[in-house]
């Protein structure tokens, strides 16, 4: 049977020489988007208003099946298991996803989100929870109101109090994907961020993608102002920034990070680059069709494209470096890949 994908030498050599012997044995990867193709639907306006289209470019379905083939090429000797929720599906098919991710969930026996809608009172929000097996909430910005502009989106607009109140009285997880074009930075996310630690001290918070701090430009002095947090988690996914793990693990320690990955899109052969504040992809020419329309990805030559490996490996090997950077040991390493989560997820 033809592999999912292609593993090359240069990707071998990457894994053998960088990260095998530095990853632990055990994995869980608290990041995961699982859908079926026939569930995702086309994006309504909105969507595509306030998503950006490279994710869609990797993998146009991500069944479970997938991401465990996925783990099995790319972590050759390793055990990974996944926290698995839905993607973006249209209004037509989103019931339909969160039900395959329960039902993939019970069949593998892999923890997971239910992908929230605001729209949802405390009492519905909390059925679907329980009936579907799920440990909490995972939503998007594209849940929020549509009169709102992109700009102006809070986090309370796509994880309303009602809900926030219901998750805090079961001890259950919010995976926050921060909204607003300053990222982390931004102070009302940060304002917020730390009401809801504060006002919800039951809630089990993870802070998605280090709060999309992809670039320098996107930290400003939010460490300083999250250095009076207490108990929030960040996992790494998506990020390739290690300044910004750097000063994650600098401000809240190892023991609130964790190991994400935002699988299927970290098969994306790539290298990210920051330039004036902006994050590009740099990306084999042809590989993901056509990229023209989007700012966030570049065509290299040939001689470039075959030095390219995986985005999860470039992450990684990111949150190496920064790790070396702050010593950490081998139980702290462990504690980020494995531990963390494990506590984490018991019910």
């Amino acid at each position: 049977m033809k592999p999912l994908f292609e593993v090359k030498a240069v990707d071998r050599k990457f894994y053998e020489k960088r990260l095998r012997d530095w990853l632990p044995d055990k994995i869980i990867d608290v990041h995961t988007h699982v859908w079926l193709k026939q569930l995702k639907g086309s994006k309504t306006p909105r969507m595509k208003i306030r998503t950006v289209s490279w994710p869609s470019m990797v993998a146009d379905e991500s069944p479970v099946e997938h991401l465990i083939e996925t783990y099995k090429l790319m972590f050759p000797g390793k055990s990974v298991t996944p926290l698995i929720f839905a993607g973006l599906a249209g209004p037509k098919h989103f019931d339909a996803a969160n039900d395959y991710v329960s039902r993939a969930s019970r069949k593998f026996g892999f923890p997971a989100l239910i992908f929230s809608d605001p729209r949802w009172d405390a009492s519905d929000l909390e059925d679907r929870i329980q009936k579907g097996g799920f440990l909490g909430i995972k939503s998007y910005l594209t849940m929020a109101p549509a009169y709102l502009p992109t700009a102006e989106i809070r986090i309370f607009d796509f994880f309303p109090h009602h809900q926030l109140e219901v998750m805090n009285r079961h001890g259950w997880i919010v995976m926050l994907h921060i909204p607003r074009n300053d990222r982390l930075r931004d102070p009302v996310n940060l304002a917020q961020m730390i009401e809801i630690e504060e006002r919800y001290p039951d809630i089990k918070l993870i802070i998605a993608h280090v709060g999309r701090a992809y670039c320098p430009e996107d930290i400003g002095d939010a460490f300083k102002v999250l250095a009076k947090t207490r108990k929030m988690y960040f996992d790494i996914s998506a990020n390739t920034n290690a300044e910004a793990f750097r000063q994650l693990l600098e401000t809240v320690g190892p023991k609130r990070v964790l190991f994400g990955s935002d699988m299927p899109i970290l098969r994306m052969r790539t290298r990210r680059i920051c330039e004036k504040g902006k994050y590009i992809n740099l990306v084999p020419k042809g590989l993901y069709g056509d990229v023209s329309d989007d700012n966030h990805m570049r065509e290299v030559d040939v001689q470039q494209a075959a030095r390219l490996t995986f985005f999860m490996y470039e992450e990684l090997d990111a949150f190496r470096r920064a790790a070396h950077a702050m010593k950490l040991s081998a139980g702290d390493v462990e504690d980020v890949f494995y531990r963390n989560a494990m506590r984490l997820l018991k019910k």
